[in-house]
């Protein structure tokens, strides 16, 4: 026999809020965000012939990296410190990046060669190619709110110092430098990090 419907669960769901609190707007987020999450890796990825990690490492090598240790390119991608040796053991044997001398003798740094700033432009042109596709149903206006509500979402999201998996490991932080107003999380982690001391 079959378990009785709580008829509480009924009528919200009725509502539109479900027992969590989650309304149809942060449920459609969420969809969304998994959407362009799935669309951005598989373009990536394919982009670059290798895992998003590499990816995300290929393009943050490119447009804000430099000279990283490999400690600091752990941090960007959420990796282990092996699993980023053997990332970067890899991007290697691919001539895509290529191992220098650090700051101190224990540090090793990383850079792109020709092959992996190429690489990380295709990856870059992937993953912009999704994001123009994402946006192209929106009118020049629902452009501009949406960009404001953007930012306010990812201010609000922004986490301390020494986080993992930093959220514009993808980004052409350019793009957003070059904008008026500059890049939301940046300026928030500026405000409240930098300046508040």
């Amino acid at each position: 026999m079959p378990d009785p419907v709580d008829p509480d669960r009924v009528s919200l769901a009725r509502s539109g809020v479900d027992r969590h609190g989650l309304d149809r707007a942060a449920n459609l987020l969420g969809a969304l965000a998994l959407a362009v999450s799935d669309r951005a890796a598989d373009a990536v990825s394919a982009a670059a012939g290798r895992s998003e990690s590499a990816a995300a490492a290929l393009s943050a090598l490119l447009h804000f990296l430099d000279r990283p240790t490999i400690d600091r390119l752990r941090q960007v991608l959420g990796l282990t410190s092996s699993g980023t040796v053997r990332l970067v053991d890899r991007l290697e044997e691919s001539g895509y990046v290529r191992r220098g001398p650090g700051e101190d003798a224990r540090s090793t740094s990383i850079m792109l060669t020709e092959a992996g700033a190429a690489a990380a432009e295709q990856v870059s042109a992937a993953r912009t190619a999704v994001l123009l596709r994402s946006m192209s149903v929106l009118s020049d206006e629902e452009r501009a709110a949406f960009e404001h509500l953007i930012g306010k979402m990812l201010t609000g999201m922004i986490r301390p110092p020494g986080a993992t998996r930093w959220t514009c490991r993808l980004c052409d932080i350019g793009v957003c430098r070059g904008a008026p107003g500059g890049c939301p999380v940046g300026n928030a982690a500026r405000q409240r990090y930098l300046e508040a001391r």
